[in-house]
């Protein structure tokens, strides 16, 4: 027999996005979209982003201080850490993976905070140089903003990740790592879980909808295609935009 049909609770709209990576255009055109698909929804309407808000795009800052802002229209927002933010919040602390973040888009999103880095290499010295100016001029209300966001969420039949889970272990015993992190353990599982698994992570040029998991990161920093999966009981749609 096959299983019954993935839903969420009787009046709820879920709204959930992938990855922005400081694109505010594509944002701010897909919260209009969403305000324009949810007025007429008398329920409770959620915006879930999955991360990874930051870097590679030219508006890190922008983005972020539209996220801690009331969406409006009454959409309730709830946003999950990506390993973009994470990073980036380790650097406050130390510089283990400061290098390799300057070159995945950490560049990027100094510079929306107005925060300039010499030129040269990534270097030990470059490193700890942005660590002080983090410290000494990123805003401390985002910083703790990005420290409360929780890592996943669960509706119904749906659990929202940035990443994805391990399929070896419960949804209540995974590490925030895999939350984070995971890519092929996850990717390349074709059993069925626990519940619909939706996350962001790794692009696709289309959302990918799959029995177990449904990846809406579609690569907007460079696309300009931001995708949301629209939850509604059994039902879903996409909503997206299309910018260049």
């Amino acid at each position: 027999m096959a299983p019954a049909p993935a839903h969420v609770p009787s009046g709820i709209r879920i709204y959930a996005f992938g990855d922005v990576h400081g694109r505010l255009d594509c944002l701010e055109d897909l919260l209009t979209r969403i305000k324009a698909d949810a007025a007429d929804y008398t329920g409770r309407k959620i915006v879930i982003g999955l991360g990874d808000y930051i870097d590679r795009g030219p508006a890190s800052k922008g983005v972020i201080d539209r996220l801690m802002q009331p969406l409006g229209d009454g959409l309730d927002g709830e946003f999950l850490l990506g390993n973009h933010e994470q990073v980036l919040l380790g650097l406050f602390e130390e510089d283990r993976k400061g290098a390799t973040w300057l070159t995945y888009g950490g560049v990027e999103t100094l510079l929306s905070y107005n925060i300039q880095i010499p030129a040269g290499g990534f270097t030990p010295e470059l490193v700890s140089h942005v660590q002080e100016q983090l410290r000494a001029h990123f805003p401390a209300d985002h910083r703790e903003w990005l420290l409360q966001r929780p890592t996943h969420l669960t509706y119904g039949d749906y659990h929202f990740v940035h990443a994805g889970v391990n399929p070896q272990h419960p949804l209540d015993a995974q590490s925030d790592g895999d939350r984070l992190w995971i890519r092929h353990a996850f990717l390349d599982y074709t059993g069925m879980l626990e519940k619909v698994v939706v996350h962001g992570h790794t692009i696709s040029e289309e959302i990918e909808i799959r029995p177990h998991r449904i990846g809406i990161d579609t690569g907007a920093y460079a696309s300009g295609r931001l995708s949301a999966i629209v939850l509604e009981g059994e039902n879903r749609r996409i909503l997206q935009t299309d910018r260049p």
